[in-house]
């Protein structure tokens, strides 16, 4: 043990040391990869069309290149799984991330090259456990085993050529060498399975007696997992089954939402919480400081950065910031150019910079995912912030929520679908809180409420325990990539689920 606790400290340190420099020279290193990108790719069809051989600089690239949607890019990626090449990126791409939507049935197909998966995804996993091990040295992570809540993965084969689809979580524990294999739990065999519910239950039996010290996955399906090991173990406590379990790596939704939930089901202040911030299309963010969720931006995974003020969304060529140009407390929509061939792509998260040295990022919400129909703005996280307080100040648990706009005959309010773990004692006392809290946190929302002149108070709706589950199992998006969707300016969501809720 003390011999690879040595080589670790080692890693750890030469890492660092690299982490320290893009945290020194950021604008250098951005400048570097565009070149790196654009050189690579230019004799790709993308790169002859928008002759990037003559792109010189950050300025001329964003003059000449649209930014673009996954709608607008599904052509050429569609011609990529018909098996067709040199496209936008020189590699050959057989794998694709599949990524559905909060409210589309169709799924997005990301393309992931092999850069990606070794520069970005891989690299990040490595830099998650070397920042954490770097804020708790004395971890004991390596004596256990690592639970990874995974996809599924398809094969499919097109024109004589195979190339594979599903989660990238999937994608990435096939791709995993032997020796990151033997570290994480369940099998492959059971990481892979498609058929979640069955899968669940599997994972939970096959791990139940490991010694698990760490688990990655979305909050609200390790939720569901830790719920089964419990029913399976009879413990009220997930320390009782796994006593050297101390950290959670997580992302994909915001944590405030479930903090409590986890602390309920892992009682002690052993646990570590530590936040990752990546997507099937990159790898993007990691908390690199205990005691505070901003997440590092990560400057030398191969993914070039753009930032879109909100009134320039829409446009093909917006008014985009280069991170010398970003201001803190403002929210703008990311726009990223990556080693997989996604040239100016709309993500489709916003997010704000809480400091410019180093630059540290929270995501704020989804470039579709807020309500704003009468000035309000009222992004996701003004959301998760404003129910995170309500339930501390009244001792109420969430599971789940959605929201939208409801127009009635004496004016318009919020309504809001709240599946509670616990509910509150007094439901106009919870609502009253998180008015209140939406007030306190978001000014224009503020205005709007003033003397309910233009906005009415919310109407919180409480409904049964594992009413969006089965929504989501009806419209066959079980699994790690697909979400409860939160906010919108539309009502189709909230009127799905309305159909067939029961309320508390």
């Amino acid at each position: 043990m003390a011999i690879i606790n040595s080589v670790l400290s080692w890693l750890i340190k030469k890492r660092m040391h690299q982490i320290d420099l893009f945290i020194k020279y950021p604008h250098d290193v951005q400048r570097e990869w565009l070149s790196r990108l654009l050189n690579t790719a230019a004799t790709t069809q993308w790169g002859i069309k928008y002759d990037f051989k003559t792109i010189r600089s950050a300025e001329i690239y964003r003059e000449r290149v649209p930014v673009s949607t996954y709608e607008e890019m599904k052509p050429m990626i569609d011609l990529l799984r018909q098996g067709e090449q040199n496209i936008l990126w020189p590699e050959e791409i057989k794998w694709f991330a599949k990524s559905s939507g909060t409210t589309d049935s169709k799924s997005k197909f990301i393309p992931i090259s092999q850069s990606t998966i070794e520069e970005c995804h891989f690299k990040a996993g490595k830099d998650v456990l070397t920042l954490y091990l770097n804020n708790y040295p004395d971890s004991g992570i390596f004596q256990g085993k690592g639970l990874l809540m995974g996809g599924s993965q398809n094969i499919q084969e097109v024109n004589n050529r195979t190339y594979y689809e599903g989660d990238l979580s999937a994608i990435l524990i096939h791709n995993m060498p032997y020796w990151a294999q033997i570290m994480r739990t369940p099998s492959l065999a059971i990481a892979l399975m498609d058929e979640w519910e069955s899968k669940l239950t599997l994972m939970a039996e096959s791990t139940i007696d490991h010694n698990v010290t760490s688990i990655s996955g979305v909050p609200s399906w390790t939720l569901v997992l830790l719920r089964k090991i419990l029913d399976l173990s009879g413990k009220s406590n997930i320390l009782d089954v796994w006593p050297n379990l101390e950290v959670f790596f997580h992302g994909g939704v915001s944590f405030d939402p479930y903090r409590n939930q986890f602390a309920s089901l892992i009682a002690g202040n052993q646990m570590h919480y530590f936040e990752t911030y990546n997507a099937s299309e990159g790898f993007f963010g990691i908390q690199d400081q205990a005691g505070s969720n901003d997440l590092l931006l990560m400057l030398d995974y191969g993914i070039y950065y753009e930032f879109v003020p909100l009134d320039q969304l829409g446009m093909h060529f917006p008014k985009s910031l280069t991170l010398d140009q970003v201001e803190t407390n403002t929210v703008y929509a990311m726009v990223i150019t990556t080693n997989s061939g996604l040239w100016r792509y709309l993500i489709g998260d916003t997010i704000q910079f809480t400091s410019l040295s180093p630059y540290r990022i929270k995501i704020v919400g989804r470039t579709k995912n807020f309500i704003n129909v009468v000035g309000e703005e009222l992004m996701v996280d003004n959301a998760e912030r404003a129910l995170a307080i309500a339930c501390e100040k009244t001792a109420a648990g969430i599971r789940d929520y959605t929201a939208a706009p409801l127009y009635e005959d004496d004016g318009i309010r919020h309504e809001w679908l709240i599946e509670f773990e616990k509910l509150p004692e007094h439901l106009d006392y919870f609502t009253a809180c998180f008015d209140q809290a939406l007030q306190n946190l978001n000014s224009d929302y503020e205005a709007k409420r003033y003397h309910n002149m233009v906005l009415k108070p919310p109407l919180i709706k409480t409904i049964a325990k594992g009413t969006f589950y089965r929504w989501m199992k009806q419209h066959n998006k079980l699994g790690g990539q697909h979400k409860i969707p939160r906010l919108f300016n539309s009502r189709d969501f909230v009127d799905q689920i309305a159909q067939n809720i029961t309320e508390v």
